[in-house]
């Protein structure tokens, strides 16, 4: 993927925080997992921008984490249902975005 600029960072951001919805509703995550995650979609996000991004999703109310028992010292995200309902939205968005701008790619202005 080609380096990304602030304002296309912001754009992705939005992109980004799908993601989390979209595998804190599949049963889980954790930060450094979902960073990887990330990295195999060619989004390169460092655990400072990831995880304050995590930790307003949570005050949102979207997420919920909780400290994972063990010797690792980690924290695993799940979906709330406020997160269900905002995910549903974005789905759909998402589609009705897709089918307008699918259509326009094949059109010259």
């Amino acid at each position: 993927m080609t380096t990304v600029d602030k304002p296309l960072q912001r754009v992705l951001a939005g992109f980004i925080r799908m993601h989390v919805l979209h595998h804190a509703e599949e049963g889980g995550l954790c930060g450094n997992w979902m960073i990887e995650e990330l990295r195999h979609h060619g989004y390169h996000i460092s655990a400072g921008t990831l995880y304050p991004m995590l930790r307003t999703m949570e005050k949102d109310g979207w997420i919920k984490g909780r400290a994972e028992r063990g010797p690792a010292r980690r924290r695993l995200y799940r979906i709330t249902p406020k997160g269900r309902v905002a995910l549903k939205e974005v789905r759909a968005r998402l589609q009705e975005l897709f089918r307008e701008v699918g259509a326009k790619s094949g059109r010259s202005k």
